[in-house]
């Protein structure tokens, strides 16, 4: 089940109507902003070329997952994680 987080927003009707007094949501000041109510993170407010960016890597994300749910289909789970986790490990060793 897929569910989308996306929601487009003006910034500045968002931060006229949501500005801090305390109480409601604060907003950073900055490129990309961290959107907080009672302290706590609910949101963040990016630019538009971080987000495309962001929404390919996680197409290439998917695109990688389903290529190895692909190939270890037929492979039982332990098999496949224990086979999975090693090439990691080597990987990361190279680096």
């Amino acid at each position: 089940m897929e569910t989308n987080l996306v929601a487009f927003v003006s910034f500045v009707n968002y931060d006229n109507q949501h500005s801090s007094n305390g109480n409601g949501p604060s907003i950073q000041s900055a490129s990309s902003r961290l959107i907080s109510k009672d302290g706590k993170p609910v949101a963040a407010l990016v630019d538009a070329e971080l987000f495309a960016r962001i929404r390919r890597m996680y197409d290439r994300f998917d695109e990688l997952s389903n290529r190895l749910a692909e190939r270890y289909r037929d492979v039982p789970e332990e098999e496949g994680l224990t086979e999975i986790d090693a090439l990691v490990e080597e990987e990361r060793k190279k680096r």
